[in-house]
């Protein structure tokens, strides 16, 4: 059963100027993103382009399971490179106790990374 959905849309360029003006350490990729999140991005070629679409993801997850904290919001990629929401935090824990499983989906073109986020409700619970 579906609890909720999300979308949230970011621009990348905005990133781009955070990051060239605080660099990845300033406050705003310090308090938004996990330390996962920053090892991950450090390995792709284009930076702004992936932290906008996670800032897009917690938003969009945010939204879709009614709770969360954005630094608790953590996804990643799988060796298949499909995106997910990692459930080894306080956040996967607090979504385990509501019965919720989210599926997440992020994509990007010219300026702009969307991410739409679903939900599922365990009807036992």
């Amino acid at each position: 059963m579906i609890h909720g959905i999300g979308i949230d849309i970011c621009q990348i360029s905005r990133i781009a100027r955070l990051l060239e003006r605080e660099g990845e350490d300033g406050p705003f990729f310090r308090r938004g993103f996990t330390k996962r999140e920053r090892a991950e991005a450090e390995r792709r070629h284009d930076k702004a382009c992936f932290y906008a679409g996670r800032f897009a993801v917690k938003e969009a997850v945010r939204k879709a399971a009614g709770f969360g904290d954005l630094r608790q919001i953590e996804s990643l990629h799988r060796e298949d490179g499909s995106p997910y929401v990692c459930m080894d935090s306080s956040f996967g824990e607090k979504l385990r106790e509501s019965g919720l499983t989210v599926h997440i989906s992020v994509s990007n073109e010219d300026d702009y990374a969307v991410a739409f986020a679903i939900a599922e409700k365990d009807p036992s619970k």
